[in-house]
């Protein structure tokens, strides 16, 4: 069977006052499109749906619209966590209905979801954490252990008082007592969280950049041996870059954002992962570019007009734009760089610091005008650059108001 992983949709975010839900709508098209081209009997959303606990109309519009499509009216099974950026109350509450189309959503850790069916397939076992199901033309089960974001409230209610020590030792307990009970190799068997995992010893991994962290110290920090053995694919949610923190045997992946969200991302390709799976057999899985979006990118000038051919020539992609010179930006110059691209999310002058001479004055004549004092201030406060005309123009107007 071939079954599709993403993850960290985040429905809803901005970057900075720019909306990114046209693009959200163009990328959650291409995964539909994705799904369907692959033939995948199973699609896995791990987490952080939405980027906020209350989305807007036009967010949950498109959470619900591409869950529809993506289970083909009932005939594919599809599982969405929550991650730490949901509400699972949030994620809960369409749940009744969503089993009619073949949707699962899973807001709470230790959720025990409740045995139905459609026409294609049915849950035929469940317990807290974990799924079984028998898909139509899928001739095995598929077991799925799920472990959705749980905040420090939850923590604590599921893995006692102290967390820090506990919480690797209680779900690696919890996970191995239902892999033992139901993941034999006469079926394919699978884990999704979304968590903060990392192998043990490995360097530490950044978290994106403007994200909600996880990892505090090593609190939540859950390493990939807590994984049982019998799992053969473990999809994770939470980091936004497509990377393998498990073996090549016993894959443990993150399957990346479906768009650049931060410019810590910035020149990352997006992807999802299409596994192929067998009971017993070590599954193979590749990872599937996301074309749509547009790209992020950190660019630094020292000339104004290199800065906007640049620009001109790179129209589908926000820039966090750093210009250094040897003088402030004038109103003018602003003009023409923000005229030049419509996406220019940062612009940052940095004004080359020059030399003070050794035998500068630096005794200050409290008698002088105060134009002068000022220009002295700032002259002192920025390397020796002069304060321009519309930065005294500025001043004065504050100064006269």
């Amino acid at each position: 069977m071939k079954i599709l992983h993403t993850a960290d949709w985040h429905l809803g975010k901005r970057l900075d006052r720019f909306s990114r839900l046209e693009e959200q709508v163009l990328v959650m098209n291409e995964i539909v499109q994705i799904a369907d081209e692959q033939n995948v009997a199973l699609v896995l959303i791990a987490g952080d749906l939405f980027d906020n606990f209350n989305p807007g109309v036009e967010a949950a519009e498109l959470f619900y619209k591409t869950l529809k499509r993506l289970s083909l009216n009932g005939k594919r099974p599809v599982i969405a966590i929550s991650g730490n950026h949901d509400s699972p109350s949030l994620i809960n509450a369409p749940d009744p209905l969503a089993r009619e189309c073949g949707i699962i959503l899973i807001g709470h850790p230790k959720a025990e979801i409740l045995p139905f069916g459609t026409e294609y397939f049915s849950i035929i076992n469940s317990k807290e954490g974990f799924i079984e199901l028998k898909i139509d033309g899928i001739n095995f089960p598929v077991r799925i252990l799920h472990t959705p974001f749980a905040n420090e409230i939850r923590l604590k209610e599921y893995f006692g008082e102290n967390k820090e020590e506990e919480i690797n030792k209680v779900l690696a307990q919890e996970w191995k007592n239902l892999a033992d009970q139901f993941c034999d190799d006469t079926g394919v068997n699978l884990l999704t969280a979304h968590l903060y995992m990392n192998k043990r010893g490995a360097e530490i991994l950044e978290e994106p950049e403007g994200e909600k962290p996880i990892k505090i110290g090593n609190a939540d920090l859950i390493f990939s041996d807590s994984i049982p053995e019998q799992i053969q694919y473990t999809a994770l949610g939470h980091l936004h870059g497509f990377q393998n923190i498990g073996t090549k045997e016993k894959p443990v992946v993150y399957s990346s954002s479906p768009l650049c969200y931060s410019f810590s991302e910035a020149g990352q390709k997006k992807y999802v992962s299409i596994i192929d799976a067998e009971p017993g057999k070590v599954v193979s899985y590749g990872k599937k570019l996301l074309e749509n979006g547009r790209t992020l990118v950190r660019k630094t000038f020292n000339s104004i007009e290199d800065a906007v051919q640049w620009l001109s020539d790179n129209p589908n992609t926000f820039i966090e734009l750093t210009l250094e010179s040897e003088t402030f930006l004038t109103a003018d110059e602003r003009r023409l760089i923000y005229q030049s691209h419509n996406g220019i999310v940062h612009l940052i002058p940095k004004v080359r610091n020059l030399e003070l001479s050794e035998d500068q004055n630096h005794v200050i004549n409290l008698s002088q005008d105060i134009d002068i004092l000022f220009k002295d201030y700032f002259k002192s406060k920025n390397g020796g650059q002069e304060a321009n005309e519309e930065l005294m123009n500025l001043f004065n107007e504050i100064l006269n108001a």
